[in-house]
């Protein structure tokens, strides 16, 4: 009986692989490409020249000197309220997801399971569906237009409360904590120096999570700041497309050109891909985190 060649019967995978590499760069990889690109040429390069070539540094420097003047360097200060809300919501949500989740794991109380079930069901949700009811909880308590509006009801993270619930409900051996406590160590103190160190990839993964999710959100803060200087970087963006005479034909005499919107835009998402190279190592770990039972 004759018998094929390996690399005859392995053909079909590998074309099969190749063929959703294929897709998978045409539709994500070259729109990334081409946003790059677009920050270093004019205006009538970008139209004109070959939507995958390299326009000149020179224009980049140009469209970089005219994106930080739009509005006295509004692109700057849009970077630090980012930064700002995004650092201020993080450090609340690890001071407030992974204890609760630890809670969560490791004591039996009253309402413990409509808890999680609730916590699963507004991790589920849509953030946009929360925004009416955010926004009449935050009138109420007098917080419309301040940084607090933006980092309050993101630094409650439901999704980092049942992350950090399942890695201890799985992860972490119950053996250990029970000879701390033997060992007359408080239930805080078997939190704080058994527990969480070895949580560190669950709270780096909560951590990335939140920060990312913070950075990019765009909804809440439109409807909740209405002023430029108070903007994310998110809905600065928006606002700078507004401001495009393509996209918008009442863009007034702070008309900006497509190539400094592209830049902006690589502007904006770079701080998220800076922190994503440090974090790596950490987000492997977390996200293989409960993978495995004791």
């Amino acid at each position: 009986m004759r018998t094929e060649p390996l690399s005859l019967r392995r053909a079909p995978s590998r074309l099969l692989t190749g063929s959703v590499l294929t897709v998978f760069a045409v539709f994500f990889v070259l729109p990334v490409l081409w946003l790059v690109l677009a920050a270093t040429k004019t205006d009538r390069q970008l139209v004109h020249d070959s939507p995958l070539s390299f326009g000149s540094w020179h224009a980049l420097a140009d469209n970089w000197h005219a994106l930080s003047g739009f509005q006295d360097g509004a692109i700057l200060q849009w970077l630090g309220n980012s930064a700002l809300y995004a650092v201020v919501s993080l450090v609340i949500t690890l001071c407030v997801s992974v204890p609760a989740g630890y809670a969560l794991a490791m004591t039996e109380f009253r309402g413990r399971r409509t808890l999680l079930v609730a916590t699963l069901i507004v991790m589920l949700m849509p953030s946009a569906t929360l925004v009416v009811p955010l926004f009449l909880e935050i009138n109420a308590a007098h917080l419309i237009g301040t940084m607090w509006s933006i980092v309050l009801p993101y630094a409650f993270y439901p999704f980092g409360v049942y992350l950090t619930y399942i890695y201890f409900s799985t992860a972490v051996p119950k053996d250990l904590l029970a000879a701390a406590r033997m060992d007359g160590c408080s239930e805080f103190g078997v939190f704080r120096h058994v527990a969480l160190p070895l949580a560190t990839p669950v709270v780096a993964l909560v951590g990335f999570f939140s920060f990312v999710a913070n950075w990019t959100n765009y909804f809440l803060p439109y409807v909740m700041l209405p002023e430029s200087d108070q903007m994310p970087v998110q809905v600065g963006v928006g606002n700078l497309l507004s401001n495009v005479p393509q996209f918008n034909p009442a863009a007034g005499s702070l008309a900006i050109e497509r190539p400094q919107l592209a830049l902006a835009t690589l502007v904006a998402i770079t701080p998220v891909l800076v922190v994503f190279l440090f974090a790596q190592r950490f987000l492997v770990g977390g996200m293989l985190a409960g993978a495995t039972k004791e």
